[in-house]
């Protein structure tokens, strides 16, 4: 029995250090391939129009699938994009996936990392790696507990005009691979606004 028991916890203690290196691999493959797609931004720019390093500030409404509990949650997402002239840049978020809760879980995560988007007319797609922190509240408040994040996303923004523009979607990816019962996943969609600083 005991040896069953060892057995069981190599294999799982194995397991959680191949997803964790596959999480971070991921995150290391998207920073090369944003980096190495710098030419192309001034093929796709508006004519007439010289790009110029800018800050942006928006917020939005977020939907999330949590593996754990196979929640779906909603909730406020604030972000912050530095971008400069060639397009690659950085963006923080903080994300409060507080309603819709079932026996009380709820999550907030707090995440940066490289973006880059290109411009084709009014519309910015765009591809982003994170990582971070995530808060987790267990059902009916038993614990509370703070894990690693390594997250990839992308989206596309629409120009209104020089100052605002809609975030038509923003998709991200999440691995929480330090999570108490195994690494765990989640996936969600955020639309919203944001404002241009400078």
């Amino acid at each position: 029995m005991n040896r069953r028991n060892a057995l069981g916890t190599s294999w799982r203690n194995r397991k959680k250090k191949l997803v964790h290196g596959q999480s971070v691999s991921i995150f290391i493959l998207l920073v090369v391939f944003m980096g190495g797609q710098r030419s192309a931004s001034g093929q796709v720019a508006e004519s007439g129009e010289k790009q110029h390093p800018s800050l942006w500030a928006g917020g939005g409404a977020s939907l999330f699938y949590v593996q754990y509990g196979e929640q779906k949650l909603v909730g406020a997402t604030g972000f912050v994009d530095a971008d400069s002239a060639n397009g690659i840049g950085v963006e923080g978020e903080g994300r409060w996936l507080e309603f819709h809760q079932f026996a009380q879980v709820h999550a907030e995560t707090y995440l940066v990392g490289p973006r880059y988007h290109i411009d084709i007319n009014r519309f910015q797609p765009y591809i982003k790696g994170m990582v971070g922190a995530g808060d987790f509240n267990f059902p009916y408040n038993y614990a509370r507990g703070t894990y690693l994040i390594v997250a990839g996303g992308g989206g596309v923004d629409y120009r209104l005009n020089h100052r605002w523009s809609v975030r038509l979607v923003d998709v991200e990816y999440q691995s929480w691979p330090q999570f108490t019962f195994g690494t765990m996943t989640s996936v969600g969609l955020t639309s919203g606004v944001r404002f241009r600083i400078f």
